[in-house]
């Protein structure tokens, strides 16, 4: 799939969240070699929301949180399984969001 993609900074992020849609998140994905699936777009989407309502990318605390509420004690180990090279490296960028500067990218 070819896609026009909207302005990245030069880690490959959004520059504007704006500018994400679901076609840009699997193009994202795929660049990361991560085959989205329901588990994933649960992440994306409560990411989304989240950006909606605070303006801020959720921190990895809360979307494990999140996978609480469905996996229990299993969540932060489904989060690293789902974004194997970490939460911001590739959540974040698939979810659309600018590059949180003050977080490692573990």
């Amino acid at each position: 799939m070819t896609i026009d993609f909207p302005e990245r900074d030069a880690e490959g992020y959004l520059t504007e969240p704006s500018d994400w849609n679901e076609d840009v998140a699997r193009a994202l994905a795929e660049e990361e070699n991560i085959q989205l699936n329901d588990d994933h777009w649960d992440v994306i989407r409560f990411m989304r929301e989240y950006y909606e309502e605070h303006q801020v990318a959720a921190d990895a605390r809360f979307v494990i949180k999140h996978l609480a509420e469905r996996m229990g004690r299993e969540a932060q180990k489904k989060l690293f399984e789902l974004f194997p090279y970490g939460y911001v490296k590739q959540a974040c960028k698939i979810a659309g969001m600018r590059r949180p500067r003050a977080w490692s990218t573990g």
